[in-house]
């Protein structure tokens, strides 16, 4: 159910599903994306018995304000926002940007995270200077960049599920509008904290995968792996098969059983 909150002066606009009773999962979205892209995953965590939460950061989707441009302001307003729903404690999921706003919160408060879940990951995050460019100035071609690296191969997918994810995907950017896009991809590539925010943060967190992962490749996760080992709780890496960087839509259901641990 889609509802809406004010806090700092503005409308936060979140979806809500699930028993209210039962413990919270918050789900943060991408660079240049909404709450939309949990939908598929969203519903199957909420049949298996979780109350899921799922904001639009500011700037993004329904919620007003400017995109903050910074993952550190970013995972502030995700603290917030649980404040002003009334949540002490509650698990923490992150897709891409969303992934270093949620280990950044965790980092900035691990009492109350109680489980970390990084999707399609990597610390430090750059992003190629032709994309920051094309975000800038060139949307159109920064949309169809990311359009071409974001899923699996059509081999994979089939020519008409790839078409209509891209189709999906490209009108989503738009919706959000070029600047929201460029502002969050520059704060992606800024932030140089994610290694140490990985050793700070103490809750159990899983390492979320696409083996066909072309914008956050397997092989470069390893940092980010031996970081979050150096800190505190147990570490679970898990590789997705066939699957790339936009797992929530590709394989939702796979998603839903990682995030639960029944994979």
């Amino acid at each position: 159910m889609t509802q809406t909150l004010q806090f700092d002066g503005r409308r936060a606009a979140f979806d809500e599903s699930g028993p209210a009773a039962a413990p919270a999962i918050l789900l943060i979205h991408g660079a240049g994306h909404d709450r939309g892209v949990w939908q598929a995953v969203a519903a199957g965590l909420a049949a298996a018995g979780r109350r899921v939460i799922v904001p639009d950061l500011p700037g993004h989707g329904d919620s007003e304000g400017e995109a903050p441009g910074a993952v550190d302001a970013m995972a502030a307003w995700v603290l917030a926002f649980a404040d002003a729903l009334g949540l002490e404690r509650f698990e923490l999921a992150g897709h891409s940007m969303g992934s270093l706003v949620a280990l950044a919160a965790a980092a900035a408060a691990p009492g109350r995270i109680a489980r970390l879940h990084l999707l399609g990951s990597l610390a430090p995050m750059p992003v190629a200077p032709f994309l920051l460019d094309a975000a800038r100035s060139d949307p159109a071609q920064a949309h169809a960049l990311i359009n071409k690296f974001s899923f699996a191969p059509a081999e994979v997918l089939g020519e008409d599920r790839r078409r209509t994810l891209e189709a999906g995907n490209r009108e989503r950017m738009e919706r959000n509008g070029s600047e929201t896009l460029a502002r969050d991809l520059a704060a992606c590539n800024a932030w140089q904290d994610a290694l140490a925010a990985a050793t700070r943060r103490d809750c159990p967190t899983l390492l979320l995968c696409g083996a066909l992962d072309r914008m956050t490749p397997v092989k470069a996760i390893g940092p980010l792996h031996e970081a979050l080992r150096a800190g505190g709780g147990e570490v679970r890496l898990v590789e997705l098969a066939g699957c790339g960087h936009a797992m929530q839509e590709e394989a939702p259901t796979a998603v839903v059983r990682a995030l639960l641990g029944t994979d």
